[in-house]
């Protein structure tokens, strides 16, 4: 009897369910993170009441959360792959859970900017960490991994609108600061279960960030993902102002927060199912497909009764359509720079969805002088954008030639490595 190849495959078997049990943790950490950071949209409506804000100081608060959320999130990335990724995340999640929970004890609109400016950046700094650890996490399933805790952080931008009109309808918004005690639980349990990393995953590299990213292909699909978060955010943000504005839904309308959470849940789902059929239609074909077809539903929406069947049908649609290629877009950023992972992660998951933030300042303006509807529209024909740049980003990867030699060392966690049925870890592949 082999007791050494039963002896493998077990130990083999125990590292696959321990590496599973990891990423659903990061999956969850990811939605209780974002549930509470995304209490901001749904309250668009109650803040402009209390605070008596136009519609371009509402767009601006968005704009500032996406500046500290998010486009701070590759220079996060960077001290994550130099200090380590499991530090920066468990205090990014904490840090942030403790901020965004105090949004319904503001006195007044300039400590609500104060409060986003600051609070984003824990939001910042557990996103691009986690992604490098849920992918690490994942093996030979990299998109998967990735698309599990995409799904959690979209997951949690579905439940927060719940949550937070539900609070607001019940017990008014004083309540909001006992929303931190998950998040905190959440990050000390990632922080105490997540192995501990070795010296070899943390960079080197005497650059804090690699300029040659955003010039390169990670630039490219950064761009990608930045035309498709401008039709995403576009319709979070604007939205629960059509509902309210031309269909005189109350501003505390359950309606509202339905509609985001199942858009957000819709497209996680959406991210899930792209990097399970990715290996089929491949990566480019499917981004530039979804993000075409996300205009139908997206544009349908103004045509129907809000709260019909049909109009559920169209948002769950256009949030599965919108998102589908997120997580391929991350995982092809990671392959070119697999040293610089967390940074590059940072600048998929978090710059490209902030800048998006920022250019909706723009969508706002327009808002105000042409309409919702039209202003809207605008913002959704990013989209198109986004599959141009989509192919030429995937036009612009040279191939990678990689020396199989047996006993060698390889710096290098991409799919072909992967594919080759090689033993990899972290930053670093051993060739048998």
């Amino acid at each position: 009897m082999n007791l050494t190849g039963i002896t493998n495959q077990t130990t083999v078997t125990s590292v696959a369910m321990r590496s599973g049990t990891l990423v659903i943790l990061f999956a969850l950490v990811h939605v209780v993170s974002d549930a509470v950071t995304n209490m901001l949209s749904p309250l668009l409506p109650t803040l402009q009441k209390q605070f008596s804000l136009s519609e371009t100081v509402l767009a601006l608060l968005v704009a500032a959360l996406s500046f500290s959320a998010l486009v701070t999130q590759p220079l996060f990335g960077a001290l994550a792959d130099r200090v380590g990724h499991r530090r920066i995340a468990a205090l990014g999640v904490i840090f942030n859970a403790i901020l965004f929970s105090l949004i319904g004890i503001v006195p007044n609109v300039y400590v609500l900017f104060g409060l986003i400016l600051v609070g984003g950046l824990g939001s910042a700094a557990l996103h691009p960490a986690m992604a490098s650890m849920a992918r690490t996490a994942g093996g030979s399933k990299p998109e998967l991994a990735v698309g599990l805790f995409s799904a959690g952080g979209t997951l949690g931008i579905a439940v927060g609108p719940i949550i937070i009109m539900t609070v607001l309808a019940n017990y008014g918004l004083s309540v909001t600061p006992w929303l931190m005690i998950p998040g905190i639980l959440f990050g000390i349990l990632m922080f105490i279960s997540s192995p501990v990393e070795e010296r070899n995953t943390v960079s080197t590299s005497r650059k804090f960030i690699d300029l040659s990213l955003i010039a390169g292909p990670v630039g490219l699909l950064a761009l990608t993902g930045i035309l498709s978060n401008v039709a995403f955010v576009t319709f979070t943000s604007a939205m629960p102002l059509w509902l309210v504005h031309s269909h005189g839904v109350s501003y505390d309308s359950t309606l509202i927060g339905w509609t985001l959470s199942a858009f957000s849940l819709a497209a996680a789902l959406g991210g899930v199912a792209g990097g399970m059929i990715s290996s089929r239609l491949g990566a480019k074909r499917l981004i530039v497909i979804s993000s075409l077809l996300a205009l139908l539903p997206l544009n349908a929406i103004f045509f129907l009764i809000p709260g019909s069947v049909s109009y559920f049908v169209m948002v769950i649609l256009a949030g599965a359509l919108v998102n589908a290629g997120m997580p391929l877009l991350i995982v092809s950023a990671q392959d070119f720079s697999p040293k610089n992972a967390a940074t590059a992660s940072g600048m998929l998951m978090g710059f490209s969805a902030g800048v998006a933030g920022l250019i909706y300042v723009g969508i706002g303006r327009l808002q105000e002088g042409m309409g919702l509807v039209p202003a809207m529209s605008i913002g959704y024909l990013a989209l198109i954008a986004a599959g141009v740049s989509a192919v030429i980003a995937f036009k612009s990867r040279q191939p990678v030639e990689i020396d199989f030699t047996p006993g060698k060392i390889l710096n290098c966690v991409c799919s072909p490595c992967i594919n080759q049925n090689i033993e990899a870890y972290p930053f670093r592949t051993y060739v048998p």
